[in-house]
Parts: structure tokens; C-alpha cells; sequence
């Protein structure tokens, strides 16, 4: 029973967090610190993404109202804004990159016999991009909107070790030919929806059932000049309903 704790203090119970303060150590992040170790850093973040804080002063301010509560959600003492923001530019990156890679390996363990609904033996990869709003008036190279700023955090896709036999899931804004090529030259498999402006011809059709939803299985060559230096041959093409 988890009596007395918090239930942001159980969801942190999950961590790794021998191997983190292990990687901390690695990169001296907390070398010379009084206040606010790397451990509540990480506690405060993971806090304001799981309650959807949109400020560091709403960090702050919503840690205050529970601060009868701070100990026990693994708080020495409260968290003032600019402590955070301090640590936020100061802290080596790699500290973060270096426990996210270990958390994706433990997520991947979780999940690994997960059933997706569908016969397959393969692994599957679904890639995706996510974007990161910011302050326009402290990030004006961030520009997006009037008003607004904005990065947008991609999967680490040209990073990825390319597999044999695995399917790799994308949006057609990760539409590129010369990689795409490279995933059909490693024996991978890709799904993606084609651009509303890519010039292609069919080679030949093969049998459908449409009864399971396929509505048509082709083989395709690209006409587009550039495309065509970038992938050469044919690409099976499959349209479900």
C-alpha cells in the first residue's frame, strides 16, 4: 500500500533513479549546487508537464499551494521561479538525453509483447513530431504566429539504426526519398500517406480483398525528376479504407 504518498510520489516511484543520480554524478550536475538538485529539477518539470503548467511562474506558484505537501513529492523546500530558470540553461543537456534514452529502454520492456491488434511478427516504429510553445519576447528566432513562438521536437530519426525486417510508421511530413530509399536498401518497410503533390505513375495491380478494408495494392514509380535520382525502382503501395 502506498498510505501517506502522494500520487505524483508513486508515478516517481517508477524512476530508475539510482541510474539517475548515477548519470548526474557522470556530468557533475550537481557539483556546487545548494538548492534545487538535479532530482527536484527533473520532480518540478515532469510535475508541470503531468498538471499542464504553461509557465515557470505557474510551476512555482502551483508548487506553493501545496507546499504542506512538497517533502513528501520529494521537495527539500519550495521552488522559486528563477532557481528553476537557472537551472533550466545552466544544467548539461546530456544529463536529460542520457535518462531519457534509459526511460525508452525500460518503456520498450513494458511494452515489448504488447498486442497491437494485428498479425505481425515485425517491430514496429511510429514516428512523430510534437511542438514546444515558447515566450515570442524571450525566443524571437522561435517566431511562429503574431504573437506566438513556437520549436517543433521531431523523433530522432536520422539517429535511428536502421532494422531489417522492422516497419517504420510516419505522417507524409517525414517524407523523404533519399530516406526512404535508405529504409528499402536496410530490407525495412515504411508506411507513410503520400503528398497531395507527389507525381507518380502505376507499374502493375495486384488482387485485393476489399472486404478487409484494402482498397487497392499497386506498385508505383515516381515521375518527379529529383525524386527519381533519390528512389529508383518501384514502391509497393497499399490503400485502405
Amino acid at each position: 500500500m502506498n498510505t501517506g504518498k502522494t500520487l505524483f510520489a508513486q508515478i516517481m516511484d517508477f524512476l530508475p533513479w539510482k541510474t539517475f543520480h548515477r548519470i548526474v554524478a557522470r556530468h557533475g550536475g550537481d557539483k556546487g549546487v545548494r538548492s534545487l538538485t538535479c532530482a527536484e529539477q527533473f520532480r518540478a518539470m515532469a510535475f508541470a508537464q503531468l498538471t499542464y503548467r504553461e509557465s515557470l511562474r505557474d510551476i512555482e506558484a502551483c508548487l506553493l499551494a501545496q507546499a504542506a505537501k512538497l517533502y513528501h513529492m520529494g521537495f527539500r523546500e519550495p521552488v522559486a521561479k528563477s532557481t528553476l530558470a537557472d537551472a533550466n540553461e545552466s544544467r548539461d543537456w546530456r544529463i536529460w538525453e542520457t535518462f531519457a534514452g534509459r526511460l525508452i529502454i525500460q518503456a520498450r520492456e513494458l511494452y515489448l509483447s504488447e498486442d497491437l491488434g494485428l498479425d505481425l511478427t515485425n517491430t514496429v516504429y511510429a514516428l512523430d513530431s510534437t511542438t514546444i510553445d515558447l515566450c515570442l519576447s524571450v525566443f524571437p528566432w522561435a517566431h511562429f504566429r503574431t504573437t506566438k513562438a513556437e520549436v517543433k521536437m521531431h523523433t530522432l530519426l536520422d539517429l535511428l539504426e536502421l532494422e531489417a525486417g522492422a516497419i517504420y510508421v510516419m505522417d507524409h511530413g517525414y517524407v523523404d526519398f533519399a530516406r526512404l530509399h535508405a529504409l528499402h536498401l536496410a530490407g525495412a518497410f515504411f508506411v507513410t500517406r503520400a503528398k497531395s503533390n507527389m507525381k507518380w505513375h502505376r507499374v502493375y495491380s495486384m488482387p485485393t480483398d476489399r472486404t478487409i478494408g484494402i482498397i487497392c495494392d499497386q506498385h508505383i514509380a515516381l515521375d518527379g525528376f529529383y525524386t527519381q535520382q533519390d528512389y529508383s525502382g518501384a514502391i509497393q503501395t497499399d490503400v485502405a479504407s
